[in-house]
């Protein structure tokens, strides 16, 4: 089932969520259809944000103006027609609009009133949200971090500060990020909607992209697009499956220990991924070694032909192994003492689970600066986590 990364571009807000919505191709005539209240039509017009082609929505309410509690709004939700999904994520937000609105006035979230047209529009950009993602089939969605821009604004309580309030309640546990920008970049019902929607808050994670479209928001500043995308795909299995390597073994108790380091030098050097030794009682009560060689398909003769030559082997047997799982694999480079030195990291869905200094530059640095090898390694992972908290690895 696809997958849905809101990119929060210039912030993010309950009408600029519906529109990029639509735009990457939910149904308009299945949100008006679903909407819990009569009298409530949207109405959609391509706009232009920096250069940048993009859905604005905006609510047409008609002459409701009441004053709706969250039991009223809940009330409301129940007895339409929404997909029971698509309702239970509509209630999940308003509880959660409605606890963060509670906690800054001091009033139980069930005492909460959603004053006037605002109610209209929060009601039609949640259950629209709702019925938008309902109509895309999206079961998962992330969130980009959040700009968030400063100033004060004027609510139905009077001046509040930027983030307003009940944003701020709302985004406890997103990751967020200010913008030199004074105005309001993501709004109560924005927040409430990503809040409770986003399994995490990050980069966009591994996915095939199928669909994607832009809702802008009413504010144009200069410093930046305020549009919000959405991004919908395949989600990309985090550890690829990848066909099998071959293991190529043979059992020796002849072979002097001295060069067991030169033939697996060898074997590396020919295509093996990885080679070992392993322990091995052997025929007439001999002790030896069974000794193995991870290799490609490609890489397969050539190391054969290796262990054949290199070690008192007369045979080498061929084993396939069906799969491996295995983690995405970056190189980044770092100096000691100013020569270089290869990092390994290993990324599980874009997230580092190992970093390892390659073992052999650290010899030769050793050697080349009389440091011991540890010294080495131990200098090339501290140069490697300053590299990245800085944004200057190579």
């Amino acid at each position: 089932m696809p997958s849905l990364y809101v990119d929060c571009v210039g912030g993010v807000a309950g009408d600029m969520l519906l529109a990029s919505l639509i735009d990457a191709g939910a149904s308009l005539d299945a949100v008006r259809a679903g909407l819990p209240i009569g009298g409530l039509d949207l109405r959609i017009d391509r706009v232009e944000r920096q250069g940048l082609a993009a859905l604005a929505l905006s609510v047409v309410t008609g002459e409701d103006h009441a004053h709706r509690t969250w039991r009223d709004v809940r009330t409301l939700i129940d007895s339409g027609s929404m997909p029971e999904r698509a309702r239970a994520r509509a209630q999940a937000a308003f509880a959660l609009l409605a606890e963060a609105e509670g906690r800054v006035h001091g009033v139980p979230a069930e005492e909460v009133t959603f004053h006037e047209v605002g109610a209209l529009d929060a009601i039609a950009d949640i259950c629209g949200v709702a019925l938008a993602l309902e109509d895309l089939g999206i079961d998962d969605v992330t969130c980009s971090p959040l700009p968030l821009g400063r100033g004060v604004t004027r609510g139905s309580h009077g001046l509040l500060p930027l983030p307003a309030p009940a944003t701020v309640a709302l985004l406890r546990g997103a990751k967020v990020f200010g913008v030199d920008a004074v105005g309001e970049t993501v709004t109560p019902t924005g927040a409430a909607l990503v809040a409770s929607l986003a399994s995490s808050f990050g980069p966009l994670p591994p996915m095939t992209l199928v669909a994607a479209g832009s809702g802008a928001g009413t504010w144009n500043p200069d410093h930046v697009p305020n549009i919000v995308r959405s991004l919908i795909g395949e989600p990309a299995d985090p550890l690829p499956r990848q066909d099998g390597p071959l293991i190529l073994e043979t059992n020796l108790d002849d072979l002097q220990p001295e060069f067991v380091p030169d033939v697996i030098e060898a074997c590396l050097a020919a295509g093996a991924v990885d080679a070992w030794t392993t322990p091995a009682g052997m025929k007439h009560g001999r002790p030896g070694i069974t000794f193995s060689a991870l290799v490609p398909a490609d890489r397969e003769r050539g190391v054969a032909e290796t262990i054949l030559r290199h070690t008192t082997a007369l045979g080498v047997r061929v084993r396939r192994t069906e799969h491996r799982w295995a983690l995405q694999r970056e190189f980044h480079t770092v100096e000691v003492g100013g020569h270089p030195v290869n990092v390994k990291v290993g990324l599980l869905d874009g997230e580092v689970v190992n970093v390892k200094p390659e073992h052999r530059d650290c010899v030769r640095v050793a050697r080349e600066t009389g440091q011991s090898v540890k010294a080495v390694w131990v200098a090339a992972l501290v140069a490697h986590g300053s590299s990245q908290a800085h944004g200057s690895s190579h």
